[in-house]
């Protein structure tokens, strides 16, 4: 089994952490990111861990400002996902930009680095984010190609059925719950081959709600999270405007 001491986490909300507040850390959130590097820590008292991750960042960002950086790490692992803010773009040419990820991969996988890349979520049976599910299955299978021709390790979030529950997601439901977080840190060391102590989510049946209550939730989600959000879009502002990475140097946990 193969021992990682330097890790890097490249990104966007995802892995920054948004959805699993935590005052006392950086920028307010732990993240499955920061699970991971507790479990990796555990095993080796000099291991190190920078996140680079910042939220509402689009692909060619997270190019821009985090792979250069991170090679700089001389990183033996690293975890990436981005894109998936480029996908709820109007706009939105996935040949040209997954041609952009892989010579980012490639950079990555040159320095020697294990590579862990994510899949999209499949958003099938959310009503609102659902109608990007034609966008999100292309890119992943460009995305499993780009993994294949650089050796990297896929967690294809895409077959992970229990984040069809809302308890596995934020408020706005477009970030992943501190449950949420939890399951995809087991995820991730799973597919690196870590023995671990994360437990994978096991949610009791969900409690009944009526029509009613359903509408007055859609409703108030509609107000409080999805008007902002399409306003940001409008502006062309984000929500990662001002922040910086919560960890941007390797450091002990």
């Amino acid at each position: 089994m193969t021992e990682f001491r330097r890790y890097v986490a490249l990104g966007d909300s995802f892995t920054e952490g948004v959805g699993d507040p935590d005052p006392s850390r950086p920028n307010g959130l732990r993240g499955w990111a920061d699970v991971v590097a507790e479990q990796l820590a555990a095993r080796d008292s000099g291991f190190l861990y920078a996140n680079l991750a910042i939220r509402g960042r689009l692909l060619d960002q997270v190019v821009a400002e985090q792979i250069d950086a991170a090679v700089s790490l001389a990183p033996d692992l690293v975890t990436i996902y981005a894109g998936g803010n480029d996908i709820m773009r109007p706009k939105f040419e996935v040949d040209d930009l997954v041609a952009r990820y892989d010579a980012a991969i490639e950079s990555l996988t040159r320095c020697g680095a294990t590579v862990v890349m994510f899949t999209a979520y499949d958003t099938g049976w959310n009503p609102v984010f659902g109608k990007l599910r034609g966008r999100c299955a292309v890119y992943n299978e460009l995305v499993r190609e780009v993994a294949d021709r650089h050796g990297a390790r896929i967690v294809d979030f895409w077959r992970f059925d229990e984040y069809d529950d809302l308890r596995m997601w934020d408020w706005d439901r477009l970030h992943m719950s501190t449950i949420g977080h939890q399951n995809m840190a087991a995820r991730v060391l799973d597919v690196l081959g870590v023995d671990h102590g994360v437990e994978r989510a096991a949610l009791a049946p969900a409690a009944f709600q009526t029509r009613a209550q359903e509408r007055r939730e859609n409703l108030l989600w509609a107000k409080e999270f999805l008007l902002p959000w399409v306003g940001r879009r409008v502006r062309g502002t984000s929500s990662g405007d001002g922040v910086k990475p919560k960890r941007p140097q390797l450091s002990r946990v």
